[in-house]
């Protein structure tokens, strides 16, 4: 049971509302190039508006600034990508976060209307958790309720997913308790058989999954460059023990290889005995490439595997991190027929809850 209030919860009719959701999507050049996440916000908005909201703010990050204001990080094309796909709102920016230029922008709003604001890394007050930083959003602004739809950032202990919770009645969006819900369930009480599939290239990232993973799932399918490192010897005595401790990990050792004889991607055994291995299952997580997927001759083996997840509606398949749910959206794109029971917006934040670790951004949001 989801233990936090949450939107569905809450009245919001004639109120300012305060959201933060996750926009730090792909951009070149200026422009949005995968606008999934934005996309993930709209119920949530649609919701809002259904519910009365007076006005809502937007806050969020994009990339890496550290505190710095730098232009090719502006939020501004997210607005404009959000005005691209709600072309009946009215939507606005505003290149800062508090402030005079935020007042007036909010002053100005219309009812219903939506303003996004600028970069929130921009000021040094966010990833520092600022309790001063977090009440100039809130008296800028003049919301009354703060709603936190930003699953993929509530690992974070900054201020608009922690300190702002002190300044405003703090709930949580609806894509943030379906993420937690879902992963919970997983990480709880899994339909089985249960299959694991662990990509990606480093096991320490992978060892708290591995680790809880290895008493709940029936199998822990291991492929990537994990695999590759196992077959070439280079990993650890530690890391190689964890990988070889029980007969419930199944490791790829087929492999498709460059001109230099690098692996970089599984082979047709391997991938074949994969898609075997999850055939019968009822639950399947999934993070992690399982080959070098940048190179379509090397993204045979994830290809296959997110084909047969997308088409096989006897199992609820769940796929996180970057990467993984990057690969499996673009596939979505040329063969909209591929079913996924979820594709998590979260990273980091993915693989912490189901490892079993706290997140700040939810656990400061308000009890039932």
């Amino acid at each position: 049971m989801f233990e936090k209030l949450s939107l569905n919860d809450t009245k919001v009719r004639g109120q300012t509302v305060l959201m933060r959701v996750d926009y730090n999507v792909p951009m070149k050049d200026g422009v949005v190039t995968d606008d999934l996440r934005i996309r993930e916000t709209i119920p949530t908005l649609e919701l809002l508006e259904k519910k009365g909201a007076r006005r809502i703010i937007l806050i969020s990050h994009l990339g890496r600034p550290e505190g710095k204001k730098v232009p090719e990080l502006s939020l501004k094309p997210v607005a404009d990508k959000l005005k691209e796909l709600l072309p009946d709102k009215k939507v606005f920016f505003v290149a800062d976060v508090s402030g005079p230029d935020v007042e007036e922008a909010v002053e100005k709003l219309p009812v219903g209307g939506i303003l996004l604001l600028e970069n929130l890394r921009f000021f040094p007050g966010e990833e520092e958790n600022s309790a001063e930083f977090a009440r100039e959003i809130a008296e800028s602004t003049h919301a009354e309720v703060f709603v936190q739809d930003g699953f993929a950032v509530v690992h974070r202990a900054h201020a608009s997913t922690s300190a702002i919770t002190s300044e405003l009645p703090s709930v949580a969006g609806p894509l943030l308790e379906k993420e937690v819900t879902s992963l919970s369930k997983l990480a709880e009480n899994p339909a089985h058989p249960f299959v694991v599939v662990i990509g990606g290239a480093k096991v320490k990232d992978k060892q708290p999954l591995i680790t809880k993973f290895l008493k709940i799932a029936d199998k822990i399918i291991v492929g990537g460059k994990i695999a590759a490192d196992i077959a070439d010897g280079s990993l650890s005595d530690e890391e190689r023990e964890l990988l070889t401790s029980s007969d419930k990990i199944y490791i790829a050792s087929d492999f498709a290889t460059d001109e230099n004889g690098t692996k970089l991607d599984l082979g047709p055994k391997s991938t074949a005995e994969i898609i075997e291995l999850v055939k019968g299952a009822k639950t399947v997580l999934w993070n992690g490439v399982l080959g070098y997927v940048e190179n379509p001759d090397f993204a045979k083996s994830s290809q296959a595997l997110a084909e047969f997840l997308g088409k096989e509606k006897g199992i609820y398949s769940v796929i996180c991190g970057g990467d993984t749910t990057g690969f499996v959206e673009g596939l979505q794109k040329i063969d909209n027929s591929l079913k996924y029971g979820l594709i998590s917006t979260g990273g980091g934040a993915a693989l912490e809850l189901l490892a079993g670790e706290s997140l700040p951004g939810l656990d400061s949001l308000d009890d039932k």
